[in-house]
């Protein structure tokens, strides 16, 4: 940016991606506040996985030795059938996978990452209470309006809003997410409920038409966490705070190993939240209005991207400002698509197909990615390229 004045940016939500971008923005001389319906920043009992495309993102914040104090650092991925227990795929972790892509993979709970995130943002620009309901994109800087009454205007607005994306369906008209037909149960509990029983650094257990991952989320290995992935009819609510009912999730797994059926005994309670994702969009901006994050590519869990993607988006929506002076950012926020979508597609494609990982796999198309350094011009596919 080469003006005197800075851009000024508002970030609608304050997830993963709406906190990364704020705090890269804010970085490189951008006047940026975020705008989050919540009345409170709430610690949802889930884990997370930050591959070394995530963390290699978030090193550039200062946020490495942070997480590192905080997760836990797997040595080894392992899938595993899901009633013998054979071993169907070891992925090296550790030292192994941090000496390949040059960052860390880390287990975490959500919470932690977020807290982190946040302590990157700039005191006082996090306005709470504030649920968008209109924006006006187009004829001078854009302005966006919020129940409250509140009304605002900056040169760029970056909708990072979730899978329900108001900011989303206010340029392109309502397009609900696609229900995968699956549930996902999860939750976080001490290990300590679990007895003596040690489970191994992160495992994957894969029934016929059921999986679950189960790993650690702290450095001292005092906390768990699992995820589930069933079909159950009837429920099609995407949250993040239902209650699931923890004596039907085990009924869920009965058959499982006993190492599962040991981890589902010590869990007091669940949560559950019906699976989601989306096709591409055809385009993730109008004007000075762009998406980031779940907001235009939600994919499955099943690569655990989610959080990655969404930051790095972030790095490189912000690498793309970074070139522009206010009469440029539309052109800079369809650069930032270009490069993006190509990969975010591909994984999305790839999340809902379910394999990852399942057998020998090659992960160094998403895991050795760095979004600071990757080309600014429009990307090829990913699994072409890598081919």
């Amino acid at each position: 940016m080469s003006m005197s004045k800075p851009i000024e940016v508002a970030v609608i939500g304050a997830g993963m991606g709406g906190l990364a971008v704020a705090a890269m923005l804010s970085r490189i001389g951008c006047k940026v506040d975020i705008y989050e319906q919540a009345h409170q920043l709430a610690r949802i009992g889930a884990g997370i996985q930050q591959s070394p495309n995530a963390t290699v993102v978030l090193r550039e914040l200062g946020l490495e030795s942070w997480l590192r104090k905080k997760a836990f650092y797997p040595h080894f991925g392992v899938s595993k059938d899901w009633d013998t227990g054979a071993i169907t795929n070891v992925l090296p972790m550790g030292e192994a996978i941090e000496s390949r892509y040059g960052a860390p993979f880390l287990l975490m709970h959500r919470g932690d990452l977020h807290e982190g995130i946040l302590s990157a943002v700039p005191e006082g620009i996090l306005h709470l209470n504030k649920k968008l309901v209109g924006i006006e994109p187009n004829g001078g800087r854009p302005k966006a309006d919020f129940a409250d009454g509140t009304v605002i205007e900056a040169d760029l607005i970056i909708g990072a809003d979730g899978v329900h994306s108001k900011t989303q369906e206010i340029l392109f008209g309502k397009t609900d997410p696609v229900f995968s037909g699956r549930v996902a149960y999860r939750t976080t509990f001490p290990a300590s409920l679990m007895g003596e029983l040690q489970i191994a650094d992160r495992t994957k257990w894969w029934g016929p038409d059921k999986h679950i991952v189960i790993y650690y989320t702290t450095r001292e290995k005092s906390e768990v966490y699992f995820v589930t992935s069933l079909v159950e009819e009837g429920f099609s609510i995407e949250s993040w705070s239902t209650q699931g009912d923890v004596n039907m999730l085990r009924d869920h797994y009965a058959g499982f190993h006993p190492e599962v059926q040991a981890v589902l005994k010590a869990c007091p309670s669940v949560h559950k939240w019906a699976l989601v994702d989306r096709q591409p969009l055809a385009s993730w901006s109008t004007g000075s209005v762009a998406l980031l994050g779940d907001a235009c590519h939600p994919m499955t869990p099943y690569m655990a991207q989610g959080a990655a993607t969404a930051i790095e988006d972030a790095a490189v929506l912000s690498r793309c400002i970074q070139q522009v002076d206010r009469d440029g950012i539309s052109e800079a926020l369809k650069l930032y698509e270009a490069v993006r979508k190509p990969r975010t597609s591909a994984i999305q494609k790839t999340a809902a197909e379910n394999t990852w990982m399942k057998n020998k796999t090659d992960a160094d198309w998403v895991y050795g990615h760095n979004a600071w350094t990757e080309p600014l011009v429009a990307a090829a596919d990913p699994l072409v390229s890598s081919a």
